[in-house]
């Protein structure tokens, strides 16, 4: 159990949440002795597993506009529960209407695929200056080739399908070159390709669990905005799906998620011991691993990024908030395009 800036994360098996007036009672069991935190230090919680969470709490929490996320043990996103819709319903109503018309829902998913392969390159380029192996740093430099040309072919295509596809086999090719970045002496070994659902290695493990935290933080960005999260111009439409949280996603996996990733696998500040395998293969984060991740991740969303659009640096945290913001303008017709955000 940890409070880092304005967030609780629970993931103490069997602990419960209540509500105590203006405070929140948290309750493990080890240990009976009562513990509170005052609601208003909190913008949001995310909980691990089999944690509990009084009718109580849930409905101040709403009341207050403060997000609750549910996460499986290992880290993958189940759900986000929010108070009363916010927002214009026209916003939301014109978010519809594109989505309706292929020349306007295929150049907003063109700039979703746009800025992940811009980011990946990024992340491959930093890989390639760092690496001391001859035959490794060609073969990124190989992989960053590739990507500016499907760079090319996604600012081309023709439809949304042609444009999955294209994201599709960057992807392939990206997480083969990620594995290279990663260094030789790293005692939770390499990764043969992205696995999810479940993961099978400490890599992909930690991955995923990054992933989970990005994800949270993005859906949050755009119902805080005022967007319907569940409507993406990339991802479609699909009952229970965050499409749109997605789409935003795209852009986000590379910098917030996979850089910290090597960082924190290449300076050993998460190791072997910090992952459990359980029966069937999967590999998640033990309880001390998850702790020290999220830890650095409060760190990492403190970061100043430059932001070009906006002429001036943005904490990490509130990125895709700003380009929430940015898509809801294009949407209402005050942009004239969705420009995805990329570190000058």
């Amino acid at each position: 159990m940890t409070e880092l800036l304005n967030t609780l994360y629970v993931q103490t098996q069997g602990a419960g949440l209540y509500l105590d007036h203006d405070s929140v009672r948290i309750r493990t069991p080890e240990d009976e002795q009562r513990r509170t935190l005052p609601l208003r230090r909190l913008d949001s919680i995310v909980v691990y597993g089999h944690v509990t969470i009084s009718s109580e709490l849930l409905a101040r929490c709403a009341e207050d506009g403060r997000g609750i996320t549910w996460m499986s043990r290992g880290g993958r996103f189940k759900s986000r529960t929010e108070g009363p819709t916010r927002g214009n319903i026209l916003l939301r109503h014109a978010q519809h209407r594109i989505y309706d018309i292929d020349e306007q829902r295929l150049p907003i998913a063109r700039s979703f695929i746009a800025g992940k392969i811009q980011n990946s390159r990024q992340v491959l380029l930093r890989g390639a200056r760092d690496a001391t192996d001859p035959s490794r740093q060609q073969r990124i430099r190989d992989t960053i080739t590739t990507c500016e040309e499907y760079l090319t072919n996604a600012e081309a295509a023709s439809s949304v399908n042609e444009l999955m596809g294209i994201e599709g086999n960057t992807a392939r090719i990206y997480y083969e070159a990620f594995a290279l970045l990663l260094r030789p002496d790293n005692d939770t070994g390499t990764m043969n390709g992205r696995t999810r659902r479940p993961p099978t290695d400490p890599v992909n493990a930690l991955l995923s669990f990054l992933y989970g935290l990005t994800r949270s933080l993005i859906h949050g960005a755009a119902e805080q905005v005022g967007l319907d999260p569940h409507l993406g111009f990339l991802h479609g439409m699909r009952p229970g799906r965050p499409s749109l949280a997605l789409d935003l996603m795209e852009e986000f996996r590379p910098i917030l998620a996979d850089r910290l990733a090597l960082t924190l696998l290449n300076r050993r500040q998460v190791r072997a011991e910090h992952f459990e395998k359980h029966s069937g293969g999967a590999v998640n984060l033990t309880e001390e691993g998850r702790t020290i991740v999220l830890t650095e991740w409060q760190r990492w969303k403190q970061r100043d990024w430059k932001h070009k659009q906006l002429k001036r640096s943005v904490p990490a945290a509130l990125l895709p908030m700003v380009q929430a913001r940015i898509l809801a303008r294009h949407v209402r017709d005050e942009l004239p395009a969705y420009l995805p955000w990329t570190p000058s």
